[in-house]
């Protein structure tokens, strides 16, 4: 896979931290949440992905890219919460 490119800056994005896990978020009872950053309150965890974060050395741009066809866990499997502290996700994704 080429690598990811940074159209401002033009340069390549270079891979900062492999096995990096985030969350997928979903709506809290199909509500009609705004994506993004604006009502977190609005979204609960959906599923857990493992991808990589790479990086823009121009201006510092990070993007997660390389996650597999299928998440690691989802929010209705028995043991979710518990595989979500174990891998440490460390971003929640609140977008459909």
């Amino acid at each position: 896979m080429p690598k990811p490119v940074c159209v401002p800056c033009q340069r390549f994005f270079r891979p900062k931290r492999n096995a990096f896990s985030w969350v997928e978020g979903m709506p809290v009872g199909g509500s009609d949440a705004p994506p993004g950053t604006s009502h977190p309150e609005r979204w609960k965890p959906y599923k857990l992905w493992n991808s990589d974060m790479w990086e823009c050395e121009g201006c510092g741009t990070q993007i997660v890219v390389g996650h597999g066809h299928s998440p690691i866990s989802e929010h209705y499997m028995p043991d979710f919460a518990e595989r979500v502290a174990t891998f440490h996700a460390e971003l929640q994704v609140n977008d459909c």
